[in-house]
């Protein structure tokens, strides 16, 4: 059934934008995911070593802007699909 209106919809704007809408998506939800275990993971740490905080900090915030950083470039990709 939603297969249909997806292919429905489609057919008036061409499968190509159809694909990077679902590209970016797929981008945007990955990325949350992975900057979300990020966290998850360094509070754990930080709650059984208290004393490596710093340097726990300071390596979620790299993991998460290289996370980030991919992420845009996909999105990026993703919408010189859409427009080109």
């Amino acid at each position: 059934m939603l297969m249909t209106v997806v292919l429905q919809a489609a057919a008036g704007v061409g499968i190509s934008k159809l694909g990077a809408a679902f590209g970016a998506a797929i981008a945007v939800i990955g990325a949350g995911l992975g900057i979300g275990r990020i966290g998850s993971s360094t509070m754990e740490a930080i709650a059984r070593q208290p004393e490596a905080a710093g340097d726990l900090r300071m390596s979620m915030i790299i993991a998460a802007a290289l996370v980030e950083g991919v992420a845009l470039i996909a999105i990026i990709v993703c919408l010189l699909t859409l427009f080109v």
